[in-house]
């Protein structure tokens, strides 16, 4: 199993965005994460489909959207448009998450759900049919630069357990870094989406490099 590293636009530097997206390929990223929120599901505002239409061009990795709205339907056909891979919206948030997952999926882009840190994992027990990854937050949405809720440990193999048979990249969020990534990837994780570790580090190649590494020790102690 291989695991990923998605490093999160919301560390990286908004005055040269062109620049930043394209370092982050070229050091190695597997995704790029990118935190849409409105202000109303979380207390931050931060950017939609207008930003991401003019860096889609220069991003040579893929987008993978983190909805953290309370109208995910009416950014699905904007972001197909601007190119993006994968979205997740939040279960907390979707009345019709069925409909919301077979949009996304119908739009050509990857289906998953998002979890806040007080979400148990039980509410995913029908969402599993029908996702294709699921990310679990570790801190409470809507500001960077929190520390990891250790809880989510539990969650993430709880998750891990429910999806045995089939094939689930689970991805994590929030205060993940090189003192943790091992063991969170120990616990089920796929995906680490990483924002101060990779875009606040001087050599960003070496961040992922070692991220990945730490990662992949956890895989073997599986």
């Amino acid at each position: 199993m291989d695991i990923r590293i998605a490093p999160s636009l919301l560390s990286a530097d908004f005055a040269r965005l062109d620049r930043e997206v394209a370092e982050i390929h070229e050091a190695g990223a597997d995704l790029l994460h990118l935190d849409i929120m409105d202000g109303h599901f979380v207390p931050n505002l931060t950017f939609g489909p207008q930003i991401i239409a003019a860096l889609a061009p220069h991003a040579r990795t893929a987008l993978d959207a983190h909805l953290m709205v309370t109208d995910a339907d009416a950014l699905l056909s904007p972001l197909a448009d601007c190119g993006v891979s994968r979205v997740a919206v939040h279960v907390e948030a979707c009345t019709h998450l069925n409909r919301t997952l077979s949009t996304i999926r119908t739009l050509g882009m990857i289906p998953g759900v998002a979890l806040n840190p007080a979400t148990p994992a039980s509410t995913l027990e029908e969402a599993l049919n029908w996702v294709d990854f699921v990310l679990v937050m570790s801190v409470n949405p809507g500001f960077g630069g929190q520390s990891f809720i250790s809880a989510s440990i539990k969650k993430i193999a709880l998750i891990r357990k429910m999806a045995s048979g089939r094939t689930l990249d689970i991805s994590v969020d929030g205060g993940v870094g090189p003192g943790n990534a091992e063991e969170i990837v120990r616990a089920g994780a796929t995906t680490l989406i990483a924002g101060s570790s990779v875009f606040g580090q001087t050599d960003r190649r070496a961040a992922i490099r070692k991220l990945r590494a730490l990662g992949q020790k956890g895989v073997s102690q599986c």
